[in-house]
């Protein structure tokens, strides 16, 4: 091919060739910058793109378990707070108790600590009754002879694995029985493992239950947390662009965009050199 030619100029073509390749590199680090990420969809790498999607979407997994576990540890610590109270409640009616069991209070000290044992005793059920969250309770109850609340199945993690908090007949938690009428049917009460032993006996494992349950709750939630963090890392590892090397690639590549965008004009200049031939 002629070196010195109008038609075909060789050096313009190797100098646009450079010079768009410099373009497309500039392209690809604006893109960095302006997104932040270096794998900002397929084109830019299927492979990590892809892996990036599937943790995403573990991720918003994981952060949707940790919602749903949060309406599990709000019905536990509304459970677990009515137990409390139900149980500050029992040590009251104890009291009231042992306080008939004495032989030697009048007759109007004893309609006293019977009235006050009936109130007492309405407390505990109200406090049972009213152990909901959201619509649901751990303390089944029956609602018009409608039984409510029940067990509780919940998601612990973005796999779907599921654990079951498993709930308490309210029923058993509550007084049943009258104050007893005399000393001696109050200290028998203590000694006949009646209805007061069984309910305060109940309550305690209730709280027990309860209590290891929202433990198990929180320490998931938390985990889930971690989980969440180390995977947010592992993903920006893989799919964030460091911007300090881009910003210093990126200077890097304006100069060779404008050293090409010279070399092309020189180029260029090459048949207007010819016509400078002919012009003598």
């Amino acid at each position: 091919m002629p070196s010195n030619s109008i038609n075909t100029n060789a050096q313009s073509l190797i100098a646009l060739q450079s010079l768009n390749s410099t373009n497309d590199q500039l392209s690809l680090i604006q893109k960095r910058v302006t997104t932040g990420y270096r794998v900002a969809d397929a084109r830019d790498d299927g492979g990590a793109f892809a892996v990036a999607q599937s943790v995403k979407s573990d991720m918003a997994g994981v952060v949707a378990v940790s919602e749903q576990l949060g309406g599990v540890k709000g019905i536990l610590e509304t459970t677990f707070a009515a137990l409390t109270v139900v149980s500050d409640t029992m040590k009251q009616l104890r009291a009231t108790l042992t306080r008939l069991a004495d032989g030697a209070i009048s007759a109007d000290q004893r309609k006293a600590y019977e009235e006050q044992y009936k109130l007492l005793a309405k407390q505990v059920a109200s406090f049972v009754d009213d152990a909901g969250y959201n619509g649901r309770t751990l303390l089944s109850i029956n609602a018009g002879g409608t039984p409510v609340g029940g067990n509780i199945t919940a998601i612990r993690n973005e796999t779907g694995s599921l654990f079951t908090i498993e709930a308490v007949d309210g029923k058993d938690l509550k007084i049943t029985d009258v104050a007893p009428a005399n000393a001696a049917l109050a200290q028998a009460s203590f000694n006949s493992g009646g209805a007061f032993d069984a309910a305060e006996t109940a309550i305690s494992k209730a709280l027990n239950t309860f209590g290891s349950s929202m433990t198990f709750v929180e320490s998931q939630i938390s985990y889930n947390s971690k989980k969440a963090d180390a995977m947010s890392n592992g993903l920006g590892a893989l799919v964030d662009a460091d911007l300090a090397r881009e910003s210093s690639a990126l200077e890097g590549i304006k100069v060779r965009q404008q050293l090409g965008i010279q070399t092309l004009s020189l180029a260029n200049q090459g048949p207007q050199v010819l016509l400078g031939l002919f012009r003598n």
